[in-house]
């Protein structure tokens, strides 16, 4: 039974996921599913250069993120897989194959390093969503990124189901102005972070793991305190160990920059 990467790249450029795709195929040649938009045509192309599968949807690049969870379901319903990692595309490259690792739950959710209280980000979307009280019940608790999450099938099913479900009982609540001009408000954009903490940190999943962010096989490097690159410009842990998956290393791209040009420089050499 293969493992599989599911990902979505609507409405972004073949250039902002380039870097994605080279790293992933480097170490990693099972099943990958993209969701891309009807127009998204040099998109389509670069994945199908990538032997990569992909699912066309009619969705806006802005509402995708709160709505994948119910297409990603539909395709794990069509074929049966050994593990997935859910995971976002633009932000993220690869240094080694991300199931390479002694995983130890069912569904693996990988730590931020900090608590919601102190991100600003995560306390106004938990408050937006299920309110003042459940954000203090969960306030204390560490981040849990929703950018990369890794699972066997049963259980990331389980995983969509329950996302699907949450952000149906429990939607963002919109601001007086754009409720008043039925426009798209701009502040849910990553709310569903709050719902996938919810699930989480309540363990609604049985056999839930979870993985230091200084410690762990994947960063997610916006609050990253340490951040440490060896000789081959891997990004390593705090125990010199390379991380597997490298994410949002564009907002640091002041740490970053010297060495994923270096990286993608050896891309193109090799």
């Amino acid at each position: 039974m293969k493992n599989l990467v599911l990902s979505a790249a609507c409405g972004l450029e073949p250039s902002q996921i380039n870097f994605f795709l080279k790293s992933l195929r480097k170490f990693y040649n099972e099943d990958v599913f993209f969701l891309v938009g009807k127009k998204d045509y040099k998109t389509k192309q670069l994945l199908g250069n990538f032997k990569c599968n992909f699912l066309e949807v009619n969705v806006h690049k802005f509402d995708i993120q709160l709505k994948r969870y119910s297409f990603f379901l539909k395709i794990l319903k069509e074929k049966k897989y050994k593990n997935i990692l859910f995971c976002d595309s633009r932000d993220i490259y690869f240094q080694s194959n991300p199931f390479d690792y002694n995983f130890k739950g069912s569904i693996n959710f990988f730590l931020e390093d900090k608590k919601i209280k102190d991100c600003p980000f995560n306390t106004h979307w938990m408050v937006k969503t299920y309110g003042q009280s459940t954000f203090l019940d969960l306030s204390e608790k560490t981040i849990s990124c929703g950018g990369t999450i890794l699972a066997n099938h049963e259980s990331m099913e389980k995983f969509l189901t329950l996302m699907i479900s949450e952000l149906s009982k429990h939607k963002y609540k919109k601001r007086l102005k754009y409720l008043l001009t039925f426009r798209r408000d701009k502040g849910a954009r990553g709310s569903d972070q709050s719902h996938g903490n919810f699930i989480a940190h309540n363990n609604l999943i049985s056999d839930t793991s979870f993985y230091s962010n200084e410690s762990g096989p994947i960063a997610t490097v916006f609050h990253l305190k340490k951040i440490i690159f060896n000789e081959k410009n891997e990004l390593v842990n705090v125990n010199s160990e390379p991380y597997s998956v490298v994410h949002q290393y564009d907002k640091r791209w002041d740490k970053f920059q010297d060495n994923v040009l270096a990286i993608k420089k050896k891309f193109e050499v090799e």
